[in-house]
């Protein structure tokens, strides 16, 4: 099976590094689109593709607002000339064993339409996430922290509808992916870093933290953490500061 990854970006310098090496090895091609970027991110980009090359297709599609959002990941849906689609995210970082589930399954059952995994959604630094009862998503007969990330590029008339943020896949009848039968999803326990809460560019405008003082992290992190990048990668060791210990501690007293 052919799989692409469809990967739209806007200010993502601190993880796009990271989250497009995570998975370059395991797809045939990424489609990288940028929406307006005035940080590093293109530059980094750019990094990568001297060194994985034609992986990687990258455009500057310019500014776009909620609608034309949708539109331009529908376009990006039409080139994809592929089996499978992956969705990538710029602060999404994958283990090497969790990519290589999905591919395997991609490749090994050819009843699916659709793959769920599961995420770990960071708060204040990579070293904490959030309780497994924060995650309010219900898909695959299961609630949590959980995603489709993976979807068969041949379900009939495969689009998008929907402003960004509420945007979703559906087929021919107007269904939203998850609303279709069980029997359709695959849920892998296959996780992912999800780090759209962590600090990533220092355009401020960009960033969405939550004060939670979460969880102790105490698995193994993703193997691209630890590959040699180029200078000027940010490093994703940072520490929460006192003061974001403060303000969460702050806001769990005032809930309890």
């Amino acid at each position: 099976m052919k799989i692409w990854a469809n990967c739209i970006v806007h200010n993502e310098e601190n993880f796009i590094w990271f989250a497009i090496m995570s998975v370059v090895d395991y797809v045939d091609k990424i489609l990288v689109w940028d929406t307006g970027s005035t940080d590093k991110t293109v530059e980094i980009i750019e990094e990568i593709r001297k060194i994985k090359g034609d992986k990687i297709e990258f455009r500057k599609v310019g500014v776009v607002d909620r609608h034309e959002f949708t539109k331009m990941r529908q376009m990006m849906l039409d080139e994809s000339k592929c089996d499978w689609i992956l969705i990538l995210d710029g602060d999404e970082i994958w283990w090497e064993d969790s990519i290589k589930q999905v591919v395997e399954a991609i490749n090994k059952d050819k009843n699916i339409d659709a793959i769920v995994v599961p995420f770990f959604t960071m708060v204040g630094d990579v070293y904490h996430y959030q309780s497994e009862d924060a995650g309010k998503y219900e898909l695959a007969g299961r609630k949590g922290h959980l995603t489709i990330r993976a979807i068969n590029r041949r379900i009939p008339s495969l689009h998008l509808a929907g402003p960004y943020g509420k945007e979703g896949f559906m087929d021919k009848e107007e269904r939203l992916i998850q609303d279709m039968s069980l029997e359709k999803l695959m849920f892998l326990d296959a996780p992912f870093l999800h780090l759209t809460h962590l600090k990533r560019s220092s355009k401020d405008g960009h960033n969405k933290s939550k004060y939670d003082l979460g969880i102790k992290f105490n698995k193994h992190f993703p193997e691209v953490f630890y590959l040699k990048r180029p200078a000027g990668i940010p490093s994703p060791w940072q520490e929460r500061s006192k003061l974001y210990e403060i303000l969460s501690l702050g806001k769990r007293i005032l809930k309890s």
